[in-house]
């Protein structure tokens, strides 16, 4: 009986210490799982946030091209004489409606003339002489400057009185 009891204690040592190993390596194998998951949901989160970027870096580019139509909308309106044509209407229709796209996107015009040069909103051209303006105000906007929310999509080029 001695000897069954001996063996019957050491039987449950082994298995005691089966017991450990295997808890300690389902452990170590549910820490592994759960780095894993981990891993895999910051790689998720990066190539949403590569995609989101790539998306703005495109929309920017499309924005950057409309706003050279817009300049070119400009320019074409400023020979336009004031009589009212049907050519000539129809052209401002158009501005008015690209115009209002851009606004929907959010982009906004910079406001520049008469304001005090600002080199985060504004690209100097050129710096004139005036007894009319204070230094470091803006007399004339060679290309209107635009903001896409919060950030700067195009500078204003501007005049500076001096």
């Amino acid at each position: 009986m001695e000897f069954t009891e001996s063996n019957g204690g050491m039987a449950t040592g082994v298995e005691d210490s089966t017991v450990a190993r295997l808890k300690e390596q389902l452990r170590q194998e549910h820490e592994m799982y759960l780095r894993a998951l981990a891993d895999f949901d910051n790689y998720r989160k990066r190539v949403e946030s590569d995609a989101t970027s790539a998306a703005q870096r495109a929309k920017r580019d499309l924005v950057l091209s409309l706003l050279e139509l817009v300049d070119s909308f400009d320019r074409a309106l400023q020979h336009v004489n004031d009589e009212s044509s049907a050519i000539a209407e129809g052209v401002k229709a158009i501005f008015r409606r690209l115009q209002h796209v851009l606004e929907r996107e959010g982009v906004t015009p910079i406001q520049s003339l008469g304001q005090k040069f600002d080199p985060r909103l504004h690209e100097a051209i050129d710096s004139v002489h005036s007894d009319e303006y204070e230094p470091g105000t803006i007399i004339e906007e060679l290309q209107r400057g635009y903001r896409w929310g919060g950030e700067l999509l195009r500078p204003a080029r501007v005049r500076v009185a001096s």
